[in-house]
């Protein structure tokens, strides 16, 4: 390639000399003498190319064989690294399946032991036991990792040491154990405790319950506690010096105490009512005051009737002696005349007797209905929630339509007693009007009777 470039080269510096000297050229004389001149120039200088491209056909032809040779060599290794690769793939698949053959019911038990080693690396993460024994899972974490990896099968010591954790993790399940260890509180503070271990159930410290975290293998207090019949429990347990006691125990490991400490309290069942709520317990207190002053003055009338009923002295200090006092005021008045005077009398104490009874039940009837205008009231916001947000989370409609059946629960709830004290003030109240209307009936008799006798005397 490089000689060929090179009398290409020479060619055109030919022609380019020739034109240079066809351009000094005056005459065509001149010019005629010039061409002959530079054709004989280039004659030689073809010819001593042309020799010294034969000196080299030599060497070029050597290169080719060269090339040649280094060719074929390389197609020969090509083939007998192509054989060799079959010759190796048959001999992998031969002995792939010699060792399944010999693997056999092996490969199942591994397979069951991963199964078994990641089973037990999850119940690890919630297990309070872990609270007591920590790092167990780094061993279950390197042997997955291990079975995972087909160049390594496991050892005997390895199994062993699994079918311990195992062994251990059932053992410790059965015992009640007191350890000392770092609690976090619930205000973020860490100290050294006495924790009792109940089981793989429960931990305890200091009549508080506590949870397991496994990503900081830390124990901690439950930022909120269940109710304290729960807690009297668990301070029962701590305080017992390993004597029997009655412990409220999680089967769980921590699910159903979760919901529990979750489980809104009375306070905030009472703040998820919201204004309308407020209002309910508002008339219920009223009303709670009003039928306390009822009752207790009623309570006091009534106690004064039934002892002016055994007296003849009338009293002013009570209604019976009240309308008695009518009669010793109308002593020489006719019966229709006396009748007339204590209806008088028995009408002016009825009001009294009745006082803000009527409010009562007005409270009894409409503080259902406050609570079912906040239930319909919170209904519309759940739809209108559900109308922006849609229905792919059920908590956000259950968390909705439970705090608006809040006000219909509190309205009942002021309803119900109010029904009741309702009824009993009135059955009082009725219970000294009727007194009255019998004494009154008896004073008119009395009168009646004894004009009779003295119309029969005269």
């Amino acid at each position: 390639m490089k000689l060929v470039t090179k009398v290409l080269s020479a060619l055109v510096l030919g022609s380019v000399a020739n034109l240079t000297l066809a351009q000094d050229a005056t005459n065509l004389d001149q010019l005629l003498s010039q061409l002959e001149k530079g054709q004989i120039a280039q004659s030689k200088e073809n010819q001593q190319r042309e020799a010294e491209f034969d000196a080299r056909k030599a060497e070029q032809d050597q290169m080719l064989a060269s090339a040649r040779n280094t060719r074929d060599n390389a197609v020969n290794l090509s083939t007998e690294l192509e054989a060799t690769f079959q010759n190796n793939e048959i001999k992998i698949g031969n002995r792939t399946d010699a060792l399944n053959k010999r693997m056999g019911e092996l490969k199942e038990l591994f397979g069951v032991l991963q199964q078994v080693s990641g089973d037990l690396r999850s119940k690890f993460q919630t297990s309070v036991v872990s609270a007591q024994i920590p790092g167990r899972g780094v061993f279950l974490d390197e042997f997955a990792q291990s079975m995972g990896s087909s160049s390594k099968l496991a050892s005997i010591e390895e199994i062993e040491r699994l079918w311990f954790e195992l062994q251990r993790e059932m053992t410790e399940s059965g015992k009640v154990h007191t350890f000392t260890r770092e609690v976090v509180a619930a205000d973020g503070s860490k100290s050294d405790q006495e924790v009792v271990r109940v089981g793989g159930f429960n931990l305890v410290s200091q009549g508080k319950y506590l949870e397991y975290i496994d990503e900081t293998g830390s124990v901690a207090e439950l930022i909120r506690q269940p109710t304290g019949r729960y807690l009297n429990t668990a301070a029962d347990l701590s305080e017992s010096n390993g004597q029997q006691t009655a412990f409220a125990l999680d089967p769980t490991s921590g699910s159903i105490l979760g919901l529990l400490v979750q489980a809104p309290d009375t306070q905030e069942r009472v703040d998820q009512g919201g204004p309308v709520g407020y209002v309910i317990l508002a008339l219920g207190a009223i009303g709670l005051l009003i039928a306390l002053e009822r009752f207790i003055s009623l309570f006091l009338v009534s106690s004064k009737v039934k002892r002016q009923v055994k007296t003849d002295v009338a009293s002013n200090d009570n209604p019976l002696g009240r309308v008695m006092l009518v009669k010793d005021q109308n002593k020489n008045a006719d019966t229709e005349t006396l009748e007339l005077k204590l209806s008088e009398r028995i009408l002016a104490e009825v009001p009294k007797l009745t006082n803000r009874l009527t409010l009562i039940k007005i409270i009894s009837v409409v503080a259902p209905l406050i609570g079912l205008l906040g239930t319909v009231t919170g209904m519309i916001n759940t739809f209108q929630a559900i109308t922006l947000f849609g229905t792919g989370d059920p908590k956000l409609m259950a968390g909705g339509i439970s705090q608006a059946l809040v006000t219909t629960v509190l309205g009942l709830v002021v309803a119900i007693p109010m029904v009741f004290i309702s009824t009993l003030l009135n059955t009082l109240s009725r219970g000294i009007i009727t007194t009255l209307q019998q004494q009154s009936a008896g004073i008119i008799a009395e009168r009646a009777e004894n004009e009779v006798l003295k119309l029969k005397g005269a």
